[in-house]
Formats: C-alpha cells, sequence, structure tokens
C-alpha cells in the first residue's frame, strides 16, 4: 500500500514527492517521460528563486538528483483511472493496478478544449482507456482519436475485437496496422448521438460509429477521477492544496493561474503536506 501517489512528474509531482518523504511518508511518482514536460523543453529559465542562467534540462537534472537521493520511484507511463473505494484509492496505471491512502494530483494543464460533445458521451460511447473499455465494443465499430504514438498499441488491441477502427491521429503514423484499420487524415470536430455516441463529425465528413477512443498524453483529472470539482477545465482545491473528495489533493498547473514554476514547487510541498496530515489523522 502506497502512501502517498503522485501523479504526474514535473516540478509540482517532483516537489510534492520529495516533501512526502520528508514526512516519512511511502511515496510513488507516476508520469510521462521527463522530457514531455513544458519546463525541460525551456531554453532559459530566470524566474525561480536561486536558479538563473539555467535552462530546463539542466534545471530537471537537478530535481531528479534530489528525487534519486532519497529513492523514490518513477513510473512511467499513463494513469487512466482512479476508483475511490473505502479507505484507499486504486489506481489503473498502465493496466496494472496499485493501491494508495491518499493521491496528489500534479498533472499539469493543457490549452485544448475538449470536442464538442465529448462531456455529455463520457460512460455513454466516450471512453480514454482501450483495455478498460475495449470489451464493450466487440464486433462494433469505433474511432480513436490520439495525439501520441504510445496509442498505437491500443489501437491494434480494439483492430482485434473491432469490426473496423477508424483512426484520426494528430502526428505522423509509420506502423502498419490490420485491413479493418482505417487511417484518416481529418480534423475531429464533434461527438454526435442522441443517448449513445452515433458519429463523429470531421473537418472532411461524418463517421458512424459505436465508440470513440480519446488516447491523449494529458486527459483531464476529472475524467480519471469521476465526481473531482472543476473550475474553468482546472481542478478546484483551497489553500491547502485539498480537493472536494476526501483523501484527493493537487499540485501546479492543474490547479489553476499562474501556471509558473514556483507556484508549483511551493503547491506540491503544501498537497504532500497535506496528504500526509491526513494519513496521519486516521
Amino acid at each position: 500500500m502506497i502512501d502517498i501517489a503522485v501523479i504526474g512528474s514535473g516540478p509540482a509531482g517532483l516537489s510534492a514527492a520529495i516533501n512526502a518523504r520528508v514526512r516519512n511518508k511511502n511515496v510513488v511518482i507516476f508520469g510521462n517521460k521527463i522530457d514531455t514536460s513544458a519546463l525541460f523543453r525551456a531554453k532559459k529559465v530566470d524566474n525561480h528563486l536561486g536558479f538563473f542562467d539555467i535552462n530546463g534540462k539542466e534545471m530537471f537534472d537537478i530535481f531528479l538528483r534530489h528525487i534519486q537521493k532519497f529513492e523514490i520511484p518513477i513510473k512511467t507511463g499513463r494513469v487512466t483511472q482512479i476508483l475511490p473505494l473505502k479507505d484507499f484509492f486504486a489506481i489503473n496505471f498502465e493496466n496494472e493496478i496499485f493501491n494508495a491512502k491518499t493521491i496528489v494530483l500534479a498533472v499539469g494543464s493543457k490549452k485544448s478544449k475538449k470536442l464538442d460533445g465529448e462531456e455529455k458521451f463520457i460512460g455513454s460511447g466516450v471512453s480514454y482507456c482501450a483495455t478498460c473499455d475495449g470489451m464493450f465494443y466487440k464486433n462494433k465499430s469505433v474511432v480513436v482519436i490520439a495525439d501520441n504514438l504510445e496509442a498505437e498499441s491500443d489501437v491494434k488491441f480494439l483492430s482485434e475485437i473491432c469490426k473496423d477502427v477508424k483512426y484520426i491521429p494528430s502526428y505522423q503514423v509509420n506502423s502498419n496496422f490490420s485491413q479493418n484499420v482505417e487511417i484518416l487524415n481529418f480534423k475531429p470536430k464533434k461527438i454526435l448521438g442522441d443517448k449513445n455516441v452515433e458519429a463523429v463529425e470531421t473537418s472532411e465528413k461524418e463517421i458512424p460509429c459505436n465508440g470513440v477512443f480519446i488516447l491523449q498524453e494529458f486527459i483531464l483529472p476529472s475524467n480519471i477521477i469521476f465526481g473531482l470539482e472543476m473550475q474553468n477545465n482546472f481542478v478546484k482545491i483551497d489553500r491547502a492544496c485539498k480537493t472536494n473528495l476526501s483523501g484527493i489533493f493537487a499540485a501546479g498547473d492543474c490547479s489553476g493561474w499562474p501556471l509558473q514554476l514556483s507556484k508549483a514547487i511551493g503547491e506540491g510541498q503544501i498537497a504532500a503536506q497535506s496528504a500526509a496530515r491526513f494519513i496521519d489523522s486516521k
């Protein structure tokens, strides 16, 4: 059982992990590859106290040495679902289940908006995990919308169980798929239907389907944890970084403006300390 599971490997997540370990808690970081962070790609960082004339990669190297000193494990991949159970949380990470007493969300943010109709059909044809929900669409037609190479394994899995798969990637595909996969260089615009998904409207044509899988590196936190309160696409927190769900805390860009390094690191510390106090109060 993990004491504090940190979801996100950016500055807020790394800060939360360090501060959780300082409070003598068992902690594991679940996150994307470090080089996907906006900070990692920064050519120059001058706005964090004590650091100047340094680039993002150099700063991350310092952060990671700190993580390694405390022997904090980092698991690289995607968390697709977090289920609140009676006294702990079940985390679906790359189709492996981990249990944790508390959660710190530090998943960052993304400017892109949801597709029209996406929110309406969550649970009624819209999914963010092919392995979790793929069997619901056995011998049916699905559309997959993806922005990363890792999604191709899910496309291949769906092609084995679905009647046909229409794949809409926003990157250059170089892989070979089975004959029932059609790659479409269209721009998805809207998800259509009545009570359930019936089609996807694109820049070129309407594609009839029974389900839509949206496989992106960034997943909106409320799509990972049902019932999580959001405000303008950010996680709503109080000054202790508490969310509306007991035992779940949030820090960094996912909690809103300003989207700055110092704020992320500070909130990571607060969220970890709040999670530690939550565990100690039990």
